[in-house]
Formats: C-alpha cells, sequence, structure tokens
C-alpha cells in the first residue's frame, strides 16, 4: 500500500510544481540572454538601452520564478541607478554609452507601476516588509504626479512631464495596467485605483478606431471628452498596443473589452496576422506576426499557453512578451 501511495504523491507533487520548473528554464534563458552582472535588463532590439519597463518586466518574472537573488540585483540597480529623488519615481530610459546615461529626466507609468507591483507581489512571496513599504512611496507618487482627472475620468498619464498639453491629454493605453491597479486598490483601500480600473475600462471602450476598430499606440483625450489618435505618432496599433489584451485578459479572462481583438485577431490565420495596422488606412504591416506578439494572440484567443522557448531569435521585447504572458497565466 505504501510503494502506490508514495508513487501517486510523487505525480501529484511533479504537477504542482512543473510549472515553476518550466518557467525556470524559460526564466534562465531569458537571463543569460537580457541581465547583466549589475541588475539591468538591455534592450537588444534598441542598441541595448535600459528602461524601467525592462526591469519591471524582469522584477515580476523574478517573482514568479522563485529567484530572489535576481530580484534583489534587479531593484537594487533599478532603486540606486534610475531613482528621481525629487518625486520618487524612475526616470525611464537609461543609455550605458552615453556621457550622461540619463538624459531625459522624465518617467514613464507603465515601468514605474510594474515596479511597484512586483516589489508588492515580492513581499507576499518572501515575507519581506521592506519590499511593500516600497512599492508604497510609488504608489504615491504615482497619484500625486501622474494621476489627473482630465475630461470627466480619472486616468494616468504616461509620465509626469509633456502630457497634458491643456487642450488635450496624451495616453498611452498600454499602460492601463489593470490587475497591477486593482492589487493596489486591494492594498490601499484608495477609491483613486477603482477609479483608473472604470474609467480606464470606459476609454478603451471608446477608443477602437478605423475598420479594425482597435486603439492605436498612443491617444489623445480632448477636454470635451472626444479621443483620437495622437497627432505625434503613427496612427497603429502596433507594438505598445499589443500590451492592452495582455492586461486586460490577466485582469479578467472574460472582459468585454477583449471583443474586438479576438474579431482582429480571428480574421487571420495564426501565422499570417499582421504585426500592426493602421487604423486611418487600413494598411497592414507588410510582416507577420511571430514570438511574442503570436504569444499575447493566442492568449487573447483563448489558446493554451505551454512553456515559453526563448531562443536566439526573440530580441528582449519578444522574449519579455512570451514571458509575461507566461507568468500572467501562473
Amino acid at each position: 500500500m505504501r510503494k502506490p501511495a508514495c508513487a501517486a504523491l510523487a505525480v501529484m507533487m511533479s504537477l504542482c510544481f512543473s510549472p515553476f520548473s518550466q518557467a525556470g528554464q524559460a526564466w534562465e534563458s531569458y537571463k543569460a540572454r537580457f541581465l547583466m552582472p549589475d541588475g539591468r535588463i538591455v534592450d537588444t532590439g534598441n542598441g541595448n538601452v535600459s528602461h524601467t519597463e525592462g526591469q519591471g518586466f524582469a522584477m515580476l518574472m523574478a517573482v514568479a520564478s522563485d529567484d530572489k537573488a535576481a530580484f534583489d540585483k534587479l531593484w537594487q540597480w533599478t532603486d540606486t541607478t534610475l531613482k528621481n529623488k525629487e518625486n520618487g519615481l524612475f526616470y525611464w530610459r537609461y543609455n550605458p554609452v552615453e556621457p550622461d546615461p540619463i538624459t531625459d529626466k522624465n518617467d514613464a507609468t507603465d515601468g514605474d507601476t510594474m515596479i511597484a507591483w512586483a516589489l508588492l507581489k515580492a513581499d507576499a512571496r518572501w515575507h519581506d516588509p521592506r519590499y511593500s513599504a516600497a512599492s508604497d512611496a510609488i504608489t504615491k507618487a504615482l497619484i500625486s504626479h501622474t494621476v489627473i482627472r482630465y475630461a470627466g475620468q480619472r486616468v494616468m498619464l504616461p509620465g509626469a512631464n509633456g502630457f497634458n498639453l491643456n487642450s488635450e491629454v496624451i495616453l498611452n493605453p498600454s499602460y492601463f495596467i489593470f490587475p497591477a491597479w486593482q492589487a493596489f486598490a486591494d492594498r490601499t483601500h484608495l477609491q483613486v485605483w477603482r477609479e483608473l480600473i472604470k474609467d480606464g475600462q470606459t476609454l478603451l471602450g471608446k477608443m477602437g478606431s478605423g475598420t479594425a476598430n482597435l486603439p492605436t499606440d498612443w491617444v489623445s483625450l480632448a477636454a470635451g471628452g472626444k479621443l483620437t489618435p495622437a497627432k505625434a505618432w503613427p496612427p497603429r496599433m502596433s507594438y505598445d498596443a499589443i500590451r492592452i489584451p495582455l492586461y486586460l485578459h490577466w485582469y479578467n479572462p472574460q472582459s468585454p473589452q477583449l471583443t474586438p481583438w479576438r474579431s482582429w485577431f480571428g480574421q487571420f490565420s495564426r501565422e499570417k496576422t499582421p504585426a500592426w495596422v493602421n487604423v486611418t488606412t487600413n494598411e497592414y504591416a507588410p510582416y507577420m506576426m511571430e514570438g511574442g506578439l503570436l504569444a499575447v494572440r493566442d492568449l487573447t484567443m483563448g489558446q493554451a499557453m505551454s512553456e515559453p522557448e526563448i531562443t536566439a531569435k526573440d530580441d528582449y521585447y519578444s522574449a519579455s512578451l512570451k514571458m509575461l504572458v507566461w507568468v500572467s497565466g501562473r
């Protein structure tokens, strides 16, 4: 009787822990490709710069992989190198080859949000209140410097400076990280986070443009409430906006806001889905989705997620999307 019980227990244990070991393989590959010894993540598709987005992504991955050593290295470099002591947020971009690696002193709220969210998760996993205290300081700074009420909506600007133009504000809907906002709401019980979730979903429901009926990477919200593609960027659903369905699904796999994405993706076979669409001209990218873009498509379409394989073909962003899709399901 003892042997079958032990065997059954072994099978159960393998089922319980296999996702962690699988994620560990992908995470080890990711670290080997993109994590520098000093704790910074390099964007191999963008001249090996680093930015808060990548630091936050990797911090989330490290928590999910139970890799405290990597997490602490990532957080220490981020906090030491990118922290803006004047406002409590983080300089968004670091270029190691420039005399001043931080020429732009602005933040990017998706990076700030990801870092704060990862810190909350780190405390939950490793029971170190210093992590959540640091998270609280960041979320407080986000509210103080980037969250406003505009055109009757509560919005988080893409950065503390340069996006409120009085007659309009510029939004990046891929910065609406609903599962993180929910985590902040649960922790702080502040109404502002629930308002951001509610109003963010309302705005997303009105952002669809063109035949594709999808949001563009950057969106203008006019004082009167009108939403249009922001003029300073190509009117495309592209490499920023692809994160919108990822975060929607992460927050609520049954979100009605996923419907336009499923309709768009469903027009094409998996391998023939264009990488972007110009919502003004209805022009498609001359190349198809692959790598991390396809991973987001698969998640949105409800296809089973298997262990991500980080290949030599994946640049930083493609690999990051693959990993985030995997983490979102866990």
